[in-house]
């Protein structure tokens, strides 16, 4: 098998199922018996204090140190999640792992968002929750006025394997019987 020519990036707002579906992703890739690597790109960046605007550079560095970890394992396709609004952006990340980004970006129903958020954190975590809730139509509405990717999937009413399922379908990774 060749190293994949692109990665494939889960785009999308806060609560739309990008890390649900990422997991999916993963299982149904390996179920096929096609080599892989995930990335929720979140992970890459959370250090405090920031060393630079939003920890980017820091965030792209890592990314690159882990993508060139995971190809010394031999070929396989990427699959990142996270939330890309500009081009700057998702050539930062193209830069990182040395190819191109293929998007597909997640939406949900606003009052679906804000249901999956209020379930994913405790009590004590309620700054974070609020943090979240506050940004979460900005960052909807960004993402749609960017315009950056090749597939929209609305995950209102999809499990998160449905939108593997129809991610992968998009890239011709699943037989359509899957």
């Amino acid at each position: 098998m060749t190293q994949a020519g692109y990665a494939i990036f889960l785009n999308g707002g806060y609560g739309v199922g990008k890390s649900s579906t990422l997991e999916h992703v993963g299982d149904l890739l390996a179920n096929a018996g096609r080599p892989f690597s995930l990335m929720d790109v979140d992970w890459f960046h959370r250090s405090w204090p920031p060393a630079d605007q939003d920890n980017a550079l820091i965030e792209a560095h890592n990314i690159a140190a882990v993508w060139k970890s995971y190809r010394s394992a031999g070929p396989r396709q990427l699959v990142m999640c996270g939330v890309i609004s500009t081009t700057a952006a998702r050539e930062r990340y193209e830069a990182a792992i040395e190819l191109p980004v293929r998007m597909v970006r997640l939406t949900a129903e606003a009052d679906i968002t804000r249901k999956r958020l209020r379930g994913r954190y405790s009590a004590s975590q309620r700054s974070a929750l609020e943090w979240h809730l506050e940004r979460c139509d900005e960052i909807a509405e960004r993402l749609d006025a960017a315009d950056l990717d090749e597939l929209v999937i609305d995950t209102s009413r999809l499990a998160p394997q449905e939108v593997a399922q129809r991610t992968l379908r998009h890239f011709d990774l699943l037989d359509r019987s899957e």
